[in-house]
């Protein structure tokens, strides 16, 4: 009889009990032999043959894989795999695979969240509201003339067609949008499919009133929406990022929003976190969360899922949904 695979975890260890709820740890058990405990640390022999991994895992990089020859595989039950795998792990054969795509989704939906809201003015409303006693001209809930109001028919940039830029399209078909898409690897037919019309980037920026972020943190895209192309956005115009801070040029974003010309909800930042007393915190048409859009809390057993098909997969010698090539590091987050 042969026996099963071995697979250790590598991870946060409190992570590990929302990410692998009993249920999911039975199905582990059924296809692999799980070692007990949790790596956060690889300062010694590792027999594992699968390796699963989360947000907190050790790098793995020639030394450890020196002190793994049994390892064949790599399941990360989170999303970029560029942190904690150097090119060694391919350069082995190592099988890679990524939830990234399980992740997208609450990602996907906090990006909608707020570009329901941010088309309402709401966090600028709110902020003027409260500071006005909570009183003024306007009663609650009354319309204004000549205002912008929800997503139907407003225009909306994607920049990025990643995962999360694919769902958010979808969802922006949903509210009635015209959704315009700028991506390098994108032609006019596959936007087209789905659902957007491609343009080059400063078209986009002069054409919407609200533009999200989807693109990968390269060297080529550090600072894609420069000082410049935040100019070309129209007056009253709000920029989401739920990508990476680096994205966008943090001084040229506080110039701009500082003016009162457009706003930013931003869930990431450069540098990540602010520091006390930064300009954009305090900016009134500005909304900065901490890194909150992907998943949390309930959101996190998704995830587990995923990793959880993935090895049993793996185990029956079935494709890896999640599969992460070399040739894909160039171009994902």
């Amino acid at each position: 009889m042969t026996l099963a695979p071995r697979a250790a975890f590598a991870m946060q260890p409190l992570l590990l009990p929302e990410l692998f709820p009993l249920d999911l740890m039975r199905r582990l058990a059924a296809v692999t032999r799980v070692a007990d405990g949790v790596l956060d640390s690889f300062d010694g022999p590792l027999d594992a043959e699968i390796l699963i991994t989360g947000w907190g895992c050790p790098r793995i990089d020639a030394t450890v894989l020196a002190a793994a020859p049994r390892l064949r595989a790599v399941v990360h039950a989170a999303g970029s795999v560029k942190g904690h795998l150097t090119p060694d792990v391919f350069d082995r054969g190592i099988a890679v695979s990524s939830a990234a795509a399980a992740n997208a989704v609450p990602v996907a939906e906090f990006t909608l969240a707020m570009l329901v809201l941010a088309a309402k003015q709401a966090f600028a409303r709110a902020r003027a509201y409260a500071a006005a006693g909570w009183s003024g001209d306007a009663l609650p809930g009354v319309a204004t003339p000549g205002e912008r109001g929800g997503l139907t028919g407003a225009a909306v940039g994607v920049v990025g067609a990643s995962r999360v830029g694919r769902l958010v399209i979808g969802r922006l078909r949903g509210h009635g949008a015209e959704i315009l898409l700028s991506d390098p690897y994108v032609g006019a037919e596959e936007a087209g499919a789905l659902g957007a019309r491609h343009v080059p980037l400063d078209e986009l920026c002069r054409r919407v009133e609200l533009v999200t972020v989807h693109a990968p943190e390269l060297p080529e895209t550090r600072h894609l929406l420069d000082g410049r192309r935040l100019a070309l956005l129209r007056d009253g115009a709000v920029v989401v990022n739920t990508a990476r801070g680096a994205l966008i040029d943090t001084d040229a974003l506080v110039r701009q929003c500082a003016s009162g010309r457009i706003g930013a909800v931003l869930d990431v930042t450069d540098p990540e976190p602010l520091p006390p007393g930064h300009p954009l915190l305090g900016l009134p048409n500005v909304l900065v969360t901490p890194h909150i859009s992907g998943a949390r809390g309930r959101e996190l057993r998704r995830l587990g899922e995923f990793a959880v098909a993935e090895v049993e997969r793996l185990t029956r010698g079935h494709p890896l949904r999640g599969a992460v090539h070399p040739t894909d590091l160039h171009r994902i987050a």
